[in-house]
């Protein structure tokens, strides 16, 4: 176990993460990861009394995972994204739905927030195709740790081992998520109800109006099939055979054609820059 004092060390070109992370097809599993974290009492309470989720629904998304690639990607200025999130975090506090008070610092809730986004990843990688191996799956977990004592959490706040990590998931998923206000707003959003435009850089204007349905149905069943079963049934989002089939087909076809994408197009500024210059393209 690592000594709690001991200051964590960044991730470097050498690990899973730095080769499986940083594209920027991952705001497709953003839905699904935000829907995951905002079930849990402690960080739906926060996202409502302290977000502007519904009004930026966009940037919030991309803020997501250009602070998760600064963590994986920045080198030593990992250190300081980490940094910079906890001092966002410590004025997040108040009173939750079930009169119970909250922190968004609470080691419980800090930790599933970067949970979810490990387990959503690995969900996102199998939707395109690009399974990652169960011993790179191992490591990446052992990184995904590392990351989470650069954030501050404790080696007890984390489980041990990725099987560990598994039955952990499956219990908050069955037994501590719920549906609230913030899941509805998160859903309408996912929905495209009363949503903004995306910004330029993400897709012009009138390509977005143009496909908007479609662009709605990409989101629900990215979204829907991301997820594990029973939180579809805590968010109501109806799945079926069909649904899968349909799923499938959108994953190969958005893994293939990201594959045929430029790496300075598919991937995240940071993440094409840190790859470069250690080689890996």
């Amino acid at each position: 176990m690592t000594d709690p004092e001991t200051p964590p060390r960044p991730l470097g070109p050498d690990s899973v993460a730095w080769r499986v992370g940083g594209d920027r097809r991952a705001i497709l599993a953003g839905g699904a990861a935000l829907l995951l974290q905002v079930a849990h009492p402690v960080v739906g309470a926060g996202v409502k009394e302290h977000s502007n989720f519904r009004e930026e629904p966009w940037k919030r998304l991309d803020d997501t995972l250009q602070s998760l690639f600064s963590l994986i990607f920045a080198g030593d200025r990992a250190l300081d994204e980490a940094a910079r999130l906890r001092e966002l975090h410590k004025t997040i506090k108040g009173v939750d739905r079930h009169g119970e008070r909250y922190h968004a610092l609470n080691p419980e809730a800090y930790w599933w927030v970067h949970a979810t986004l490990f387990e959503t990843m690995l969900r996102y990688k199998d939707m395109l195709g690009e399974q990652i191996s169960e011993a790179d799956q191992d490591r990446m977990y052992a990184e995904w740790r590392q990351l989470g004592r650069i954030l501050g959490l404790r080696d007890r706040h984390m489980p041990d081992t990725l099987c560990a990590f598994h039955d952990y998931f499956a219990e908050v998923v069955e037994n501590r998520l719920e549906d609230n206000d913030s899941v509805r707003d998160v859903l309408a959003s996912l929905r495209l109800r009363d949503v903004p435009k995306p910004p330029v850089w993400f897709v012009p204007g009138v390509a977005w109006t143009l496909a908007k349905p479609l662009n709605r149905e990409v989101l629900r069943l990215a979204t829907a099939g991301l997820l594990p079963p029973r939180m579809r049934e805590i968010t109501g989002l109806k799945w079926t055979t069909g649904d899968e089939k349909r799923f499938r087909r959108l994953g190969k076809l958005i893994g293939l054609a990201g594959n045929r994408a430029p790496a300075r197009l598919r991937l995240y500024k940071i993440a094409y820059e840190a790859k470069r210059t250690a080689g890996l393209l």
